[in-house]
């Protein structure tokens, strides 16, 4: 009898470790390379992490990483191995297997395996002006007192914009960082403030909700002129906003690599769009994320993220694929 109940602990104890271990091979584990901590790129990666680990019942679990910018965690994608996924602007991605810019010199045949899954919310360029200023399109900005801030994405646009729109000279730069660009806006210091970040951005609603402001459109020919995509700021977005805004925004894709399998990356793909409305709920800057985004991507989709997308009807062009 002893000896019947000591095989029988043992077949409950193995039985028990065989269930761990499905339970284990089951679990996908995915790092995602992202942006700075402090970054609204990085919260961004923090809640799709949470929405996949609810939309796919914790059958995989995405370990967001920090990252120093879009560089390094292209950079990686070439040594890497598995489940890596990253976000960059598809540009960069170019770039890496073109084996130009920040990537000369470097071998390109592993960048080569980089494939495209979903847009994320995009950096979109802001102009934002005091009401009372008569400042209705770019051209307005002539004479006028814009500050742009100092080292981010969005001043060194804005400084590109003035000279490719003839302005360079006739604008006066305030020397003041960003973060003092709304109370800068308010006392009348500044006429105008440019920013870019996904919509919609904090410092225009505060922005907004303080006074009366506008947020400039560009023309299709300006956007065309400054290469980047064309970004709809829908109407009601901030305070006093009655029409829609065009503007300029540059994508931002998440990506893996071929070393993904299939299976993995179309889960991933369809918890995305599946959750996208929750993520939404919580954080406004979802809701600027469309199918039609799609047709930002440069290069190839992953063929798990391809199924996805035939299943769902949204759009894909022949070379994506």
């Amino acid at each position: 009898m002893k000896v019947l109940r000591t095989i029988g602990v043992l077949a409950a104890g193995l039985g028990l470790l065989g269930a761990w271990g499905t339970t284990a091979q089951a679990e996908t584990r995915v790092t995602l390379k992202s942006a700075k901590s402090a970054s609204s790129y990085y919260q961004m990666a923090a809640q799709f992490a949470e929405a996949t680990k609810t939309g796919t019942k914790g059958d995989i679990i995405v370990t967001v990483e920090e990252s120093q910018g879009s560089v390094q965690n292209v950079m990686e994608a070439s040594v890497r191995p598995g489940n890596y996924m990253f976000t960059s602007p598809p540009a960069l991605v170019a770039s890496a297997q073109a084996g130009t810019g920040p990537f000369k010199g470097r071998p390109t045949d592993k960048f080569a395996d980089v494939r495209a899954l979903f847009p994320i919310p995009s950096l979109t360029m802001h102009f934002v002006a005091r009401a009372d200023r008569g400042i209705n399109s770019f051209a307005d900005l002539e004479g006028k007192t814009v500050l742009l801030g100092k080292g981010s994405f969005g001043a060194k646009e804005g400084e590109k914009y003035l000279e490719l729109f003839g302005l360079n000279d006739k604008v006066k730069l305030a020397s003041a960082e960003l973060s003092n660009a709304v109370s800068a806006l308010k006392n009348g210091q500044i006429d105008a403030f440019v920013t870019a970040g996904s919509w919609p951005a904090p410092n225009v609603i505060e922005a907004a909700a303080g006074m009366d402001v506008k947020v400039l459109s560009l023309s299709d020919d300006q956007i065309a002129k400054t290469g980047r995509d064309l970004a709809v700021i829908p109407a009601g977005t901030y305070s006093g906003q009655t029409d829609d805004i065009h503007t300029s925004s540059l994508s931002v894709i998440a990506y893996a690599t071929t070393a993904m399998d299939d299976d993995t990356a179309y889960a991933l793909t369809k918890t995305y769009w599946g959750q996208k409305a929750k993520m939404g709920q919580d954080a406004q800057w979802w809701k600027g994320v469309t199918p039609e985004m799609l047709a930002n991507i440069k290069g190839k989709i992953h063929p798990g993220a391809l199924r996805y997308y035939a299943e769902a009807g949204f759009p894909v062009r022949d070379d994506q694929k």
